[in-house]
């Protein structure tokens, strides 16, 4: 069995910026900048021809290259205790095609489709409950200000994800190059 999502990486100089402002909440776990990815569609565990068929299947994606700005911080759940610190991507029309085509292409495949609102973030950290709510809110004021601009993103990747004790190993298995 293949745990299985699809995401964008970034280039290093942006991972690099990223893991510079993730420090200073105690409880936090922070995601490793070789981590740091967009999740476009998250697929859960497929078996061997499930796999085969994703593979395949995200050939046929025909969305051009683009680029995303980065955007200043949050965290979810809103309205409530926060368990996720995140970096926010500005409004981008060409990656919402791009997540559209890959969601139509998966539900082809049989794959039940995402109920969510798609909302698209970059995560930082997950948080214990014991994160103390004046750390976050000084990491959320210290880093609202941040932003990466014109961020090139000229593929996509098909990534396994191993569930280990000190955290999900994330592997690239295929990657696609937009047009």
């Amino acid at each position: 069995m293949h745990r299985l999502f699809i995401a964008i990486d970034f280039p290093e100089d942006v991972r690099e910026a990223l893991a510079n402002i993730c420090f200073g909440v105690p409880a936090a776990k922070w995601v490793s900048k070789d981590q740091l990815h967009l999740t476009l569609r998250f697929v859960g565990d497929a078996d061997d021809t499930l796999f085969s068929d994703i593979e395949e299947t995200l050939h046929d994606v025909n969305a051009s290259r683009f680029c995303l700005t980065l955007k200043g911080v949050g965290y979810f759940p809103p309205r409530k205790k926060p368990n996720v610190l995140w970096v926010g991507i500005e409004p981008c029309e060409p990656l919402m095609v791009l997540r559209d085509e890959i969601e139509g292409l998966m539900e082809e495949l049989g794959l039940e489709p995402e109920t969510r609102k798609y909302h698209p973030h970059l995560t930082l950290a997950r948080l214990r409950p014991e994160a103390p709510l004046p750390k976050i809110t000084g990491f959320l004021a210290a880093n609202n200000l941040f932003k990466a601009e014109n961020v090139p993103i000229p593929e996509f990747h098909l990534y396994s994800s191993v569930l280990m004790p000190a955290g999900a190993v994330h592997s690239i298995e295929e990657s696609y190059q937009l047009l």
